[in-house]
């Protein structure tokens, strides 16, 4: 009896290049060539240098001291080297508030972000691996959630936390930000296409309950969605301004994007110039925690991109 055995992962590498040393210089070349697109690398770097250039920007600016910040403003060193002159006069000035505003921003993200993924790799994967009446409802309110901007709904949210006594308190911030519609689709999403039902029903079958199974078996396969979303919602609640800027007065509380613009505004009056140094070099101390976060779990995006790369 003939068995039907799929072919391994390696075995269809070794088989395509086989294929390939059989071929042609020609006919190997014309295979090869259907994966570069001199148009597609053309538009991917001036996307780059579009990204970039505003980062060097602040980098060079936030090196120079506030007489050749003005002498020179643009792309390139000019005066002493005062980067970390620069750093000092931000983390210390008006009794260290960067600090303060840097810690309510971490808690913010700890809290508020961190709750967001928790829920929506919870609900995710409920809405994906679990049949119940009303599902179909479920995920017409989760796109259409999706589709309703932040920006309207702060003005609504604002008057429902006024009437609580919850305006001007880091719960004004955090509660809100437990939200994210589009992590919850990813996660179902994600949840539906990664985890087989298979393995589901095999560890049920020995004796596994769903919370063990959901631990032990699911949650190590949705790390690369899980990543995803804890990227989206840090990013989201990192550089949230609309709503802080509505909910919060007291300036204890502010986040960077808000304690920033604050003196954004003060280095526009007159006699303020003097901290404008200080409002770029905040500005690049803000984006350094997210540039690290990327670059550390961006192996995890890798493996998730490389998981789905290959049938077996």
């Amino acid at each position: 009896m003939a068995l039907n055995v799929n072919p391994s992962p390696l075995a269809a590498v070794s088989a395509r290049r086989r294929r390939l040393a059989t071929l042609s210089p020609r006919h190997r070349s014309r295979d090869r060539g259907h994966r570069r697109s001199p148009l597609l690398t053309a538009v991917t770097g001036i996307v780059l240098v579009y990204s970039l250039v505003p980062l060097v920007w602040l980098f060079i600016n936030a090196t120079k001291t506030q007489n050749s910040l003005f002498d020179s403003f643009g792309l390139w060193f000019s005066g002493d080297f005062a980067l970390w002159d620069n750093i000092v006069a931000t983390l210390t000035y008006d009794d260290g508030i960067f600090l303060r505003w840097f810690s309510n921003t971490l808690m913010y993200v700890v809290l508020g972000a961190g709750g967001a993924t928790f829920l929506a790799i919870i609900g995710g994967y409920a809405l994906a691996k679990f049949d119940f009446p009303g599902k179909r409802a479920v995920f017409a309110v989760v796109i259409g959630a999706i589709a309703v901007p932040g920006t309207a709904l702060a003005v609504p949210t604002f008057l429902m936390f006024s009437r609580m006594g919850l305006t001007n308190t880091p719960w004004a911030v955090i509660i809100p930000s437990l939200i994210s519609p589009f992590g919850l689709y990813l996660m179902w999403t994600f949840a539906a296409e990664s985890i087989p039902t298979e393995l589901l029903e095999a560890a049920r079958m020995d004796g596994a309950g769903e919370w063990r199974t959901f631990f032990l078996v699911s949650l190590r396969l949705l790390t690369p969605g899980i990543v995803t979303v804890v990227l989206f919602t840090t990013v989201a609640t990192w550089n949230n301004y609309f709503l802080p800027l509505i909910m919060l007065k007291d300036p204890d509380w502010y986040p960077l994007t808000i304690g920033l613009n604050a003196w954004n505004a003060q280095a526009a009056t007159a006699g303020g110039e003097a901290i404008f140094h200080l409002v770029i070099t905040g500005s690049l101390l803000t984006i350094v925690p997210l540039v690290a976060a990327f670059l550390l779990l961006q192996r995890f995006w890798q493996s998730g991109l490389a998981a789905g790369s290959v049938k077996e």
